[in-house]
């Protein structure tokens, strides 16, 4: 599989000097107060590649001396990198409370202000490892506080929103200038009638007969407007016409009032309502009319030539919209030219030649598909241009996908992607790209700040998990560094580095404060911009590249190919449904009325398994089953003296059902893509199809929602629902996740979200024999449940296991049912049928992939949850061992299959215990 190798996947920045522009004003130091919304926390640090536990803490007041500090702190001080020289400055400046950074750094807008840079602007160079700065951190917060948080801490959503450049509305701080001088704002005031007349004028004034170039951009202009124009009568000699953002909504209309402009040559009705109502007939009947347009809504004609190529290349432009002379060959000067993105089908053209355009030394073609010429002929082509020195092109792409193959078929290029071509040869690397341009935020006017933030904190927020000596906290921490931390850009050859540090000033957990702390890893001169690299320790191991997509807008189209390859492999996959054999599984019932003993370590099944049959022993050794909810491997066997003639109540590599990632990558080998799995990527290994599949979605305008599982965490700890790809990738930070595209239309209950667990009982894997217990409950939001981007923070709109967190409201199943086939008018029965097929052959996928799976003394229970989408098909969302069957026991149901008798829960583990040990089916029915 071909990759962007980083360093060649670039995203280098050079040295910069600093900028002269103002629209901010340049900040020193970072001596702001921590916001107040940090929350302290006495726990250890984990930072985005690895736990930082902390050592055994000293009893003390207060640490004064140096050599305490390093006794505390010392594994900190070895994880975070900081070089041993340093270790005694940094003590210095966390005892001292030194923030010193102001005297070194300033931070500086780039970006036309979307965006800061941190500069050196000290006089003196600062040499590698040669002294170490604090940066404190202005926003601690769990992610479900973010947006709550933003909203109440006063200043917190004003001092992040100027940290991250997004406080100020897009394109206030200049005033667009039209070509005539007139001011864009004041240009928008006049009508449109106005403004044919000033360009009728402006022309004259330039001494021309006729308005070749004519702009009528977002002027509210509608259909009738469109018609009282009569545009063909004022300017019939009209070559480019942009009628761009206007509200045109019948396509009649409009071809009929564009196609009377015979010499039109270009036409944009870009951001029309009139584009969503038409299909594509609409641009063929255009292009009839009008024969010689060459660009049509961005994109070049079949018929395009040599005006589409002047304007790409900036010879046609509104004040030179045609050649002087007739004989003229304006593309002799062109040197430079931008072909990116306009849908070119053939680059075998007479305008695109060596003899049009003989001084062509820079080329961009990505972004089209060319898919009427053949490698060969491309190649052909782009040889034929003898000053051809700088080619962009996608990687892979109608070039192939080797960036060696176009530099030996082109032997003129210097420059492929932004990489030099004699590096590229030297390091045999064949998939590269140039210098990424960064993500930056984009938001309208109306939006709140905290809006604003909330999309744009991805680009800034690092993390780090809480730990005491007993225990690793189950959801990471996010922070924000402050104004000097946060300038800081990436680069993948840094001059700094940055590590978070718990500093403990008594010497213990509950003294701890976050930082942050930088220091140099190169040279670095007066006025170089300092740079971090992002991704630090990641390689292409951790697909590096990949995850670079969350700062920086890496190529489209190699993430869709590696999409379609993995769709593609999913659908060629199919299944054949194993046969349903009678039990083959023998009855542990004896015959002389001996007990079977039973050890556990589950409360549940101590009070519940009432039967004579079975008795509870608290030795191990002792026991006929264990029933644990503990992984039982060889190790734990040995440890605790377990045999090969005990049951276990679970079944070996039982993983590829009980842990997300291996749950779906089971499917997926079996079935494909079945329509009960919605489409889920594990992050740790299929990034890039994922990556591939967003962009597809926003291609095509399709929901865009996912949701983040952790591989093996219950309870819906850790999730998260996003829409923001950069969110995505940068959640992986926070340990291994699977990404699914997220259920946005579920079945609803009275107007709330709400999933299914099911019961499941293994008694066998080869031949499979399972059981689904008559018995299932329902589990509901409390909050009434909507799409609205701001809900996705609150846990009680979009998740239903409220045991642990919230408030549960427990519902008893038939009501359920009755009440939902009332509201939905659908059968139960018909959904429940669904369900169990579904269920079956979710264990028909691990028999089949893992055969390893069988083991005759393994007998398991495990929880299946389901969810309904809006057409009532199951969905699977998770398999659970040793699930909570806390309902099952307190509350009595009337079963709604098999009967429907009623189903005591004081005997739901004896009729479990009947059913995989005694060979009895009560109150279960079998799959």
């Amino acid at each position: 599989m071909y990759r962007f190798i980083a360093p060649l996947f670039r995203t280098l920045l050079n040295p910069l000097k600093p900028y002269s522009q103002k629209p901010k004003t340049p900040t020193k130091g970072n001596d702001l107060p921590r916001q107040v919304a940090e929350e302290p926390h006495p726990v250890t640090l984990q930072s985005t590649t690895r736990e930082l536990h902390s050592e055994k803490l000293l009893n003390m007041t207060k640490i004064q001396a140096y050599e305490d500090f390093v006794k505390v702190h010392g594994i900190l001080l070895a994880a975070s990198g900081l070089p041993r020289a340093l270790h005694r400055k940094l003590f210095d400046k966390l005892i001292s409370e030194t923030f010193d950074g102001g005297a070194y750094f300033q931070v500086h807008p780039c970006q036309d202000g979307r965006q800061r840079s941190l500069l050196l602007t000290s006089a003196a160079p600062m040499p590698k490892d040669s002294n170490v700065f604090l940066i404190d951190h202005a926003w601690t917060f769990r992610l479900s506080d973010a947006y709550k948080q933003l909203q109440e801490v006063p200043g917190l959503a004003q001092r992040m929103a100027a940290m991250m450049c997004v406080d100020v509305d897009l394109n206030s701080d200049a005033e667009e200038i039209d070509g005539d001088g007139v001011s864009r704002d004041n240009y928008s005031k006049l009508n449109v009638t106005d403004i044919v007349e000033n360009e009728i004028g402006y022309a004259k004034e330039r001494g021309h007969d006729t308005v070749k170039w004519l702009e009528l951009e977002e002027l509210d202009i509608d259909d009738d407007m469109l018609l009282s124009l009569d545009l063909s009568s004022k300017f019939p000699d009209l070559l480019a016409l942009s009628l761009y953002g206007n509200k045109l909504e019948n396509g009649e209309i409009v071809v009929q009032e564009v196609t009377k402009l015979k010499n039109l040559k270009a036409l944009w009705l870009n951001n029309n309502p009139v584009l969503e109502n038409c299909d594509g007939c609409m641009a063929d009947t255009i292009l009839k009319g009008c024969p010689g347009l060459e660009i049509y809504n961005s994109c070049f004609t079949s018929n395009f030539g040599e005006w589409a190529l002047g304007f790409c290349g900036g010879v046609y432009k509104k004040d030179n919209p045609c050649p002087i002379h007739q004989d003229d060959h304006p593309l002799q000067s062109v040197t430079s030219l931008d072909l990116s993105n306009r849908s070119i089908h053939s680059l075998i053209n007479k305008a695109f030649s060596p003899g049009e355009m003989p001084s062509l030394s820079h080329l961009n073609i990505r972004g089209n598909p060319l898919k009427q010429n053949s490698v060969s002929e491309l190649f052909k082509v782009l040889k034929g241009f003898p000053c051809l020195q700088t080619l962009e092109v996608d990687l892979p792409g109608p070039l192939g996908e080797s960036a060696i193959e176009i530099l030996e078929s082109v032997p003129n290029i210097c420059l492929l992607n932004g990489v030099n071509g004699s590096k590229i040869l030297e390091t045999g690397n064949h998939v590269i790209d140039s210098v990424l341009q960064p993500c930056l935020p984009e938001w309208t006017a109306e939006e709140p700040l905290p809006d604003r933030v909330i999309n744009a904190m991805w680009l800034y927020l690092m993390t780090y998990r809480l730990a005491d000596e007993e225990k690793i906290d189950e959801t990471s921490v996010c922070y924000v560094m402050d104004e000097l931390g946060s300038a800081l850009r990436h680069s993948d050859e840094p001059n700094f580095r940055v590590a978070p540090f718990l500093f403990m000033p008594e010497g213990n957990l509950d003294s701890a404060v976050s930082y942050s702390i930088l220091w140099p890893i190169q040279n670095v001169q007066n006025g170089d911009e300092c740079t971090r690299d992002f991704l630090f320790g990641i390689g292409e191991d951790k697909q590096r590249s990949a995850r670079l997509t969350a700062y920086f807008h890496t190529p489209q189209h190699y993430f869709i190919q590696e999409y379609e390859k993995f769709h593609q492999m999913l659908q060629s996959k199919s299944s054949t449904p194993l046969p349903v054999k009678s039990s083959s599984s023998k009855t542990l019932r004896r015959t002389d009325g001996r007990v079977l003993r039973v050890y556990t370590d589950l409360p549940q099944v101590e009070e519940f398994l009432t039967r004579p049959e079975f008795i509870i022993t608290t030795e191990v050794k002792d026991a006929d089953i264990i029933w644990t909810s503990m992984q039982v491997d060889d190790d734990v066997k040995r440890a605790a003296g377990i045999t090969d003639r005990q049951y276990i109540s679970q079944f070996p590599f039982e993983a590829c059902l009980v842990m997300k990632h291996h749950l779906a990558e089971t499917i997926q080998k079996a079935h494909g893509s079945p329509d009960w799995l919605h489409p889920t990527y594990n992050l740790e290994s299929h990034l890039s199809p994922l990556i591939g599949d967003y962009y597809v979605r926003k291609r095509d305008g399709l929901n865009n929602l996912w949701i983040l599982k952790p591989w093996n965490m219950a309870r819906t700890i850790d999730t998260t629902v996003t829409d923001n790809l950069s969110a995505i990738i940068r959640l992986m930070e926070t340990g291994p996740k699977i990404c699914q595209k997220y259920i946005e239309h579920p079945a609803l209950f009275q107007g709330k979200k709400f999933d299914i667990r099911y019961v499941v009982l293994v008694r066998s894997v080869k031949p499979l024999e399972l059981f689904l217990a008559d018995v299932f409950w329902v589990r509901l939001a409390n909050n009434q449940y909507t799409l609205d981007k701001h809900s996705l923070f609150e846990y009680e709109t979009h998740f239903t296991v409220m045991n642990y967190r919230g408030r549960m409201n427990h519902k008893n199943t038939p009501e359920f049912v009755k009440e939902f086939e009332q509201e939905h008018q659908v059968k139960w029965l018909d959904i429940h049928e669904r369900v169990r097929n579904m269920i079956r052959s979710v264990f028909e996928a691990a028999a089949t992939v893992h055969p390893e799976m069988h083991s005759p003394m393994s007998r398991a229970m495990y929880g299946v949850d389901v969810i309904l989408d809006s057409s009532f098909q199951p969905k699977l969302l998770e398999v659970t061992y040793c699930p909570d069957c806390t309902r099952a026991c307190k509350y009595d149901m009337q079963a709604i299959v098999g009967g429907g008798e009623l189903v005591k829960g004081i005997d739901f583990y004896n009729y479990v215990f009947g059913c995989l040990f005694l060979d009895e089916t009560t109150h279960v029915c079998p799959l």
